[in-house]
């Protein structure tokens, strides 16, 4: 009976901290709540082109909430200069420090 005792407190220790551990990765996940983000505008030049791809952006948001710093990670220079664009208009909710993250942009007709 003792066994059984110690194997339930161990097993409930262990739930409580996968649990939090869980939230605790959630939260780091998530980061800042986006306030406005819109979707770039597919390029005409890239439609003429039937050009499709990936742009990958990692990006530092600073404390009032928009984007401070940005370095492009991979793309096609005419949907690079899209998201460029588009980020400008971007804005995150106000925090007390910076973030950073990665975002990636799927371009196709």
């Amino acid at each position: 009976m003792r066994n059984e005792c110690k194997a339930r407190i161990l097993g409930s220790a262990l739930l409580a901290m996968a649990l939090s551990l869980g939230v605790a990765n959630l939260q780091a996940q998530d980061g800042r709540k986006v306030l406005s983000n819109p979707v770039p505008v597919y390029p005409e030049v890239a439609k003429r082109l039937r050009l499709v791809g990936t742009v990958k952006v990692q990006i530092v948001i600073g404390v009032d909430g928009r984007i401070k710093d940005k370095t492009f990670i991979g793309g096609h220079p005419v949907l690079v200069s899209a998201v460029e664009e588009t980020l400008k208009n971007w804005k995150y909710a106000p925090s007390s420090g910076e973030t950073t993250t990665q975002l990636e942009f799927n371009f196709h007709p």
